[in-house]
């Protein structure tokens, strides 16, 4: 009786549970033939080659045993570059190559590898070790990311990023993911990565949630991770929401990195995102998906739909949390909605 209640007071806050993002959101928005597009970062990063979006650049492709004779030409070119399955998840699989050393290959981490052992994980990575539902996969060879200095105080090691859920095209939560020691630098909350909320009206950083915990300071850095101002933020959200044209997927969570070079760039698409991004913003996804939902039925009166300019405004203008963004009376009173 008492999770009942306690459920019940989330639920009633407008805080999204998994069933109800699997029955009201992911099935009702993301056509099935459509997923695809998202659980396969080759066809992603394809799509979005096509559509002029910014990603990773695609070094290569290998996609059997016999490929691998490839591997030389691919990276001969690049002293730095990531391996990973194309239907990976989690992070699982992939290795980030940073330097070369005697002939042989050292990774963001120190380790010194072999082209052999790269050979083996390659192999791996084919047989479907690291796929979701354990199916023969791709590999694919990339750009390493760089990420920007104003991240350097406030990560450990790795690339963090950003991932914002959209629903519809339109913005609805963003949290900046942060890789630490125990994540071993990659950013994935499970494996022990922070999460921080980001305001969608101005892209400066709140509180973090780390092991489910409300953190203020990085635990390696220890510096405050709440405050920062991620730059090109309307960048950012200008590229989330224009995933919506680019997958034809309603309810999607959107990752992002801030290179220190070439700026925002897509990493991938997730039909299935998590739901600690709450915990990172204190808030609840039903209340502003509520908001949207509300947003779209009007507009469906008017015959009418909105660009992705306009879609990011509505966002900035309904979710803001900071002074100068408050929270709308309509997102006030969605929770009880």
């Amino acid at each position: 009786m008492f999770f009942w209640k306690t459920w019940k007071a989330l639920s009633d806050a407008g805080v999204m549970g998994i069933n109800r993002r699997n029955a009201d959101y992911v099935l009702k928005y993301n056509k099935r033939h459509l997923y695809p597009v998202v659980d396969d970062k080759i066809l992603t990063k394809e799509r979005a080659i096509a559509a002029g979006i910014h990603v990773p650049e695609l070094y290569g492709i290998i996609e059997t045993e016999k490929d691998f004779d490839k591997f030389d030409s691919i990276v001969a070119n690049h002293r730095d570059f990531v391996i990973k399955p194309a239907q990976g998840a989690g992070g699982d699989g992939i290795i980030v190559i940073a330097d070369r050393f005697e002939g042989m290959y050292k990774t963001v981490g120190g380790k010194i590898i072999s082209r052999d052992e790269i050979g083996h994980h390659i192999s791996s990575i084919l047989s479907g070790l690291y796929s979701l539902g354990g199916h023969r996969d791709r590999v694919l060879i990339e750009y390493r990311v760089t990420p920007d200095q104003i991240f350097k105080s406030i990560s450990y090691e790795g690339v963090p990023d950003i991932r914002i859920i959209c629903l519809m095209g339109y913005p609805v939560m963003a949290m900046l993911r942060l890789p630490t020691r125990q994540s071993n630098g990659k950013a994935n909350l499970h494996q022990g990565a922070i999460g921080v909320g980001v305001d969608l009206a101005t892209g400066i950083t709140l509180k973090g949630t780390w092991l489910n915990k409300i953190i203020s300071k990085h635990p390696d850095t220890t510096n405050e991770v709440d405050g920062v101002q991620l730059p090109d933020w309307n960048g950012f959200m200008r590229l989330a929401a224009s995933c919506y044209e680019l997958s034809g997927l309603g309810y999607i969570g959107v990752d992002l990195v801030l290179d220190q070079d070439k700026g925002p760039l897509i990493l991938e698409l997730n039909a299935r995102p998590g739901l600690n991004i709450q915990i990172a913003n204190d808030a609840g996804l039903t209340t502003r998906a509520h908001i949207v939902e509300r947003h779209l039925a009007q507009l469906k009166k008017e015959g009418r739909e909105e660009s992705v300019e306009e879609r990011v405004a509505f966002s900035q203008k309904h979710f803001g949390k900071l002074p100068n963004a408050p929270m709308s009376s309509d997102e006030a009173n969605a929770g009880t909605a």
